[in-house]
């Protein structure tokens, strides 16, 4: 990796944005990009570039280019940590349990493990109290 820093300006948009590394608009041979920072460091910019650009990329910045990283590692830790009893307590306790469709108690458990997953899990007022 080339240690030597880039300019870059990045401008991000609702519906688009630019990339533009040392003044040149690379816009069109990126899908999406990574920007981090630790405290006293400089920058790390990761490319993530189009399937249409081929080795020939002509990059400047302490740039990076990636791969989207792979999800299952994370979800497998993430399920890992799951209490069994309490996916169990709280899918019986939904309200929207009983549809009486099939499978509906795993489909309960799965809208759950994506709501812990993503955070937009907030419990019952009877969830609350300790039992």
């Amino acid at each position: 990796m080339d240690d030597e820093l880039r300019q870059v300006r990045i401008t991000a948009g609702h519906a688009t944005g630019t990339v533009v590394l040392d003044g040149r608009d690379i816009s069109s041979s990126v899908v999406g990009y990574e920007l981090r920072q630790l405290a006293g460091r400089p920058a790390e910019l990761v490319l993530f570039l189009s399937q249409l650009v081929k080795d020939d990329f002509d990059g400047l910045a302490r740039v990076v280019v990636g791969v989207p990283p792979d999800p299952g590692p994370a979800a497998a830790a993430f399920l890992g940590a799951i209490d069994a009893r309490e996916l169990e307590r709280h899918a019986l306790a939904r309200h929207d349990l009983m549809d009486g469709g099939p499978n509906e108690l795993i489909r309960a458990m799965l809208r759950l493990l994506v709501e812990w997953g993503t955070g937009k899990w907030q419990p019952d007022v009877a969830d609350a109290v300790p039992q």
